[in-house]
């Protein structure tokens, strides 16, 4: 229609393009490509997992409890073969039957009780260095075990000989009693035996070297002290040692459920005595059995299976102790 020939709308002047009229010559190249693949959730800049992560490597890169007691242990450096003796009795026990002290570790003061009095000056009178710590060097030093606030450290335990233990026991002018222990590997055991020897009047403990505790920390603190004063000795072949022992005059008396003597009724108490214990629940080993003189044991009820070897090996040589008293008294 004359007129309406005019487009409707408005109309962009020449020259009024938004944007670039040509190409930038590749300079913004880049801004067309695609930015990759979205980062995860904690490699994202103030992320809340980006900081949990974070968090976790720092505490991983801190010193766990672990690393830290194996540092301490190394900054005293206890020598191989050296123990730590813990505990306010054992230590004090030990102090005060002569055992050699390398070291005393207090962390209580030694004016708090007795027993730590007797530790100082059994250190001050061998010369051996008291020193002042926190009971966290103590958890190191002992393993965790309750230390009481005070540990001392002794050398490594020098065992003797069966035949100087039936040498000395002669020396002394009275009837010899030993205890052997067959394939007893439980510390505790053996700390509870040197125990109830020294309390009736044995002359000393022989272990094998192989398949069996040795007088250990552990044993050491069970004992009581006792390991200070009932000698220990280890033998290559015990039942080798055990007929030894027969050559030199002594009866040897294995201890086992199924014997066919009591304890209590023993004709051989007054003779020198070699009571042999084995391992609880296996018992004596075959060798160890043929080779005992007499197979004795102890009347328990029906109802209990057997009893522990420090046990049994306690209320024998009470038994045997009583039957020597009792032999002395009619004499």
């Amino acid at each position: 229609m004359p007129g309406n020939d005019r487009p409707h709308g408005a109309r962009r002047r020449p020259g009024s393009k938004k944007g670039p009229t040509k190409g930038s010559g590749g300079n913004r190249r880049q801004g067309l490509e695609g930015k990759g693949p979205t980062p995860r959730a904690e490699d994202r800049v103030g992320h809340p997992k980006a900081r949990a992560r974070a968090r976790a490597e720092a505490r991983a890169a801190q010193p766990t409890r672990a690393r830290q007691l194996e540092k301490i242990r190394r900054r005293f450096g206890v020598p191989e073969g050296h123990e730590i003796v813990c505990g306010r009795n054992a230590a004090a026990e030990a102090a005060r039957a002569g055992v050699p002290i390398s070291r005393v570790f207090m962390a209580v003061s030694a004016e708090s009780d007795d027993r730590l009095g007797a530790v100082v000056r059994r250190a001050v009178l061998v010369g051996a260095p008291v020193l002042e710590t926190t009971r966290l060097d103590l958890e190191a030093l002992t393993e965790g075990a309750a230390h009481q606030g005070v540990a001392i450290e002794i050398p490594a335990y020098e065992y003797t000989d069966a035949d100087l233990l039936l040498e000395r026991a002669r020396a002394l002018g009275h009837t010899p009693l030993l205890v052997a222990l067959d394939q007893v590997t439980d510390p505790h055991n053996l700390g509870a035996v040197l125990r109830s020897a020294g309390a009736f009047g044995a002359d000393g403990v022989i272990i094998p070297e192989r398949r069996s505790a040795g007088v250990s920390a552990t044993a050491w603190k069970v004992s009581a002290g006792a390991a200070a004063r009932v000698r220990v000795a280890r033998e290559t072949n015990l039942v080798r040692t055990l007929e030894r022992l027969k050559k030199e005059g002594c009866f040897v008396v294995g201890l086992d459920g199924g014997g066919e003597t009591l304890v209590e009724e023993l004709t051989l108490a007054d003779a020198p005595l070699v009571v042999v214990t084995g391992a609880e629940g296996t018992g004596l080993s075959r060798l160890v059995r043929q080779t005992c003189d007499v197979i004795a044991s102890i009347p328990i009820a029906t109802r209990v299976e057997s009893l522990n070897a420090a046990v049994a090996t306690g209320i024998a040589l009470y038994e045997v102790d009583r039957l020597r008293r009792a032999a002395q008294a009619g004499s």
